[in-house]
């Protein structure tokens, strides 16, 4: 029998991960973002990332339609991005500075890395679909990474 997902989430809260905003844009040019933690390296060669996308989310049904994503790593000053981009029904760039990069998804301004993504690949993974990315674009600047660590928000202590 499968554990419960209470404590399944409350176990995995032991794993501090990253926290990033993935990005995509609809058909019509509606942009779309998300807070996600979900994300790992495949490949080098390919260059391939995977992410994991909750089928409940708003912006769902634009990255099958797209076949495009950007992943914005979060510095240690980002929380507020991070908490915006993680609630539902708010048009989540109103305010936020962005520029829209080459596969047509928004980077934002001042992120720790990005990473433009062509999707390659679909699997189902339960309540989420699992998207492995191609990476066609990546850049990083210095800086501290923002953390998630047992359900609150965390930074690298210097």
């Amino acid at each position: 029998m499968p554990i419960d997902k209470n404590e399944l989430r409350r176990v995995m809260g032991h794993f501090a991960t990253g926290v990033s905003i993935i990005t995509t844009v609809s058909k019509d040019g509606q942009l779309f973002g998300l807070t996600a933690n979900a994300l790992t390296s495949v490949s080098l060669v390919p260059p391939l990332l995977l992410i994991c996308v909750d089928k409940s989310a708003e912006c769902y049904p634009h990255f099958e339609e797209t076949k495009l994503f950007t992943v914005n790593v979060l510095s240690a000053d980002q929380e507020d991005l991070s908490r915006r981009f993680a609630t539902k029904g708010e048009n989540k760039f109103h305010g936020v500075s962005y520029r829209i990069g080459a596969n047509g998804a928004p980077i934002l301004n001042n992120v720790l890395a990005y990473m433009e993504c062509r999707i390659v690949a679909t699997y189902e993974g339960g309540d989420h679909t699992i998207y492995l990315g191609e990476v066609e674009e990546a850049s990083s600047l210095e800086g501290q990474p923002l953390l998630f660590y047992r359900g609150g928000y965390r930074s690298i202590a210097p």
